[in-house]
């Protein structure tokens, strides 16, 4: 009876997976994100404060590809700090969506971007507290740019009321050999 009732199982499960739906079409910008995935090293510097100087951190980075589709860096700073970014084009609305979180902070950042024409700049935006006033809202820049098949860069602004840009984080990343 135990044989029947796993047969039977089984019959159910292999039914389900024939009637899943198909996985979604990897596009051109899907298959741009992949060439983030690996082991990377990373060097920054941060100014958190006009005036200050820079706070300089060394860490790593491992990106890996969820079905082709999406990316998850997991990386680890000296200062210390741990942070997560996952990233995927969503062709519904014609751009990259992501998130990011770290350990420094409590806020749930949620990115919106687009690729620039020679495909080698990841431009985004997202909103977040102020770092000067965390009861104020401001608006963010994540660069990341695309030197080589072993380097990136990773640059960080915050809008100033004038509609500036001020550049506080620069990040370079190295592919590990």
């Amino acid at each position: 009876m135990k044989t029947l009732a796993i047969l039977a199982l089984l019959a159910v499960a292999a039914t389900s997976v024939q009637d899943a739906p198909a996985p979604p079409a990897q596009t051109e910008q899907h298959g741009w994100l992949q060439q983030l995935v690996g082991e990377w090293t990373v060097t920054s510097e941060a100014t958190m404060e006009p005036g200050a100087d820079p706070m300089k951190h060394e860490g790593t980075e491992s990106v890996r590809s969820i079905g082709g589709l999406w990316i998850v860096a997991e990386g680890k700073a000296s200062m210390p700090m741990t942070w997560l970014l996952t990233l995927v084009y969503d062709p519904l609305k014609k751009s990259f969506v992501g998130t990011w979180i770290d350990t420094m902070q409590t806020h749930l950042w949620s990115y919106l971007g687009t690729l620039d024409d020679a495909k080698k700049v990841l431009t985004l935006v997202t909103e977040g507290p102020f770092f000067g006033d965390p009861s104020k809202m401001a608006t963010y820049r994540d660069v990341i740019e695309v030197k080589g098949v072993d380097h990136r860069t990773l640059t960080s602004s915050v809008k100033n009321e004038d509609g500036s840009w001020s550049t506080f984080l620069r990040a370079d990343y190295r592919r590990k050999k």
